[in-house]
């Protein structure tokens, strides 16, 4: 069993500059679910995968947690015998030649930043509902996407543990009020299961297949946590069961959540994917309306969050790059008062806050920035999540401690992130996710060969 493996503990042997066991195992939790951005999924994300599998959305999320649960199986497995700033980047290193690794630390950076910027374009979107709701009018897109951006910086710049409670609270509230509407609307149909859903009428297997490559990008960031090694409290128990926690738990809540939403929307008259507002339109079926406003400020602060979340883990992992010698030396600093990599939270705020801004700028509306920048960074989870799956079979083996049950668990965990990424590219969708792709292997190339570079220059002067 995984949890009977034996690692070489690596916890502690190395600092790296940051606060060291600062923060609680809620506040380590804090940063998986604040990534994972629970409250954009009922919101947005649920409506979206209704769109394409109907009736089957209840299950497209049960595949998507077993799936991703698997996944989280073994990054725990990892996460209880190493800890370091580097998150999934640091446990491809242990097992992968330099090639694979430094892919797995790319792609990983990409996906950060890249959820950093998709989310901005749900704020945008809830915090225009809430300023016409009060004032009757709404703002422009850039100031806010900047405003969002900056703010988080300085959280994430000024103290690990402020930014960490900070999200605690932000997203314990928001999932609260959801919660509440969404236990009165099972309250108010009664103790009865929904056929429809149950037989998945009028879902198709197509339609499944799609939805989950939607249902993913709920969860992913799930394994962020793992970039607190070094600012955990026993980071070797704490950050393995805020990997399994979130994971689960979002996995059930989603659940939840797509199988009442759909629910709840069949005496409407109208359609989960219609709604531009569906939590406005189930606080209303609930007999609690007011909370529709509350869950709108609530899904803005979750956006808010998982911006400064992403932030946060991008630049730890930043940090560990740095002294892996693929990005500059000048990245391995920390603040001499805050003890937080300040450099790197700059480089990835501006990295966040660029393709954000300059597609607000051009126009794009929320709802694109939010699915176009969720579909590049979808990639660079399923990689990183795929090489993990490679990676501790590996080490295992090297370690003659390999059981079949982890070798099974691996294999299905990479089947599943194989058959994810085929998701995306066949059918062929629609533009611009048809070229999505592309985009992500240039950067993948541009990256290594930027890496290459750097490591011939250094080996230069050092010589």
């Amino acid at each position: 069993m995984l949890s009977d493996t034996v690692l070489p503990q690596t916890a502690g042997k190395e600092t790296y500059g940051l606060r060291r066991g600062v923060l609680s195992p809620l506040e380590v939790l804090a940063q998986s679910v604040s990534t994972i951005a629970p409250t954009t999924t009922p919101a947005m994300t649920i409506p979206l995968v209704f769109a394409l599998a109907g009736n089957g959305t209840w299950l497209v999320y049960l595949l998507a947690t077993l799936g991703l649960g698997l996944v989280a199986l073994l990054i725990a497995a990892f996460a209880r015998h190493s800890a370091s700033p580097g998150s999934l980047y640091s446990y491809a290193t242990t097992s992968l030649s330099p090639a694979p690794a430094a892919i797995a630390g790319w792609a990983l950076l990409l996906a950060y930043v890249a959820t950093g910027s998709s989310v901005t374009g749900g704020f945008i979107n809830y915090a225009n509902v809430l300023l016409q709701a009060f004032t009757g009018h709404e703002a422009p897109a850039t100031p806010l996407v900047a405003g969002a951006v900056i703010v988080a910086a300085w959280l994430a710049y000024r103290d690990v543990k402020v930014s960490a409670q900070a999200m605690l609270w932000m997203e314990g509230i928001s999932v609260a009020c959801i919660a509440v509407v969404l236990v009165l609307i099972l309250f108010r149909h009664g103790l009865h299961v929904d056929r429809a859903q149950l037989s998945l009428r009028g879902a198709s297997p197509g339609g499944i297949r799609l939805g989950l490559v939607l249902a993913m990008f709920s969860f992913v960031g799930f394994e962020s946590a793992t970039t607190l090694g070094e600012e955990a409290k026993e980071p070797l128990r704490t950050i393995p069961r805020a990997v399994l926690q979130s994971a689960v738990g979002a996995g059930i809540f989603f659940m939840v959540a797509a199988y009442t939403e759909v629910l709840g929307f069949r005496p409407t008259g109208m359609t989960l994917d219609q709604s531009p507002a569906p939590m406005h339109v189930l606080s209303q079926q609930a007999g609690v309306s007011v909370l529709g406003v509350v869950i709108d400020a609530g899904a803005m602060i979750s956006m808010f969050a998982c911006t400064l979340a992403c932030i946060t883990a991008a630049a730890r992992l930043l940090l560990l790059m740095s002294h892996h010698g693929l990005v500059h030396r000048t990245l391995r600093r920390t603040h001499a008062r805050n003890e937080t990599p300040h450099l790197a939270v700059l480089i990835t705020s501006v990295a966040v806050l660029i393709p954000a801004l300059a597609l607000a700028a051009r126009g794009a509306s929320s709802a694109d920035i939010y699915s176009w920048m969720g579909s590049l960074a979808t990639y660079g989870f399923i990689t990183v999540y795929g090489l993990v799956c490679v990676a501790l079979p590996i080490r295992l083996r090297r370690l003659k401690a390999l059981t079949q049950g982890t070798l099974w668990i691996a294999i299905a965990g990479a089947v599943a992130m194989l058959l994810a990424f085929a998701g995306n590219l066949y059918p062929v969708p629609p533009s611009p996710y048809s070229w999505l792709p592309y985009v992500y292997l240039g950067y993948l190339l541009a990256a290594l060969a930027a890496g290459v570079c750097l490591g011939s220059r250094a080996s230069r002067s050092s010589g």
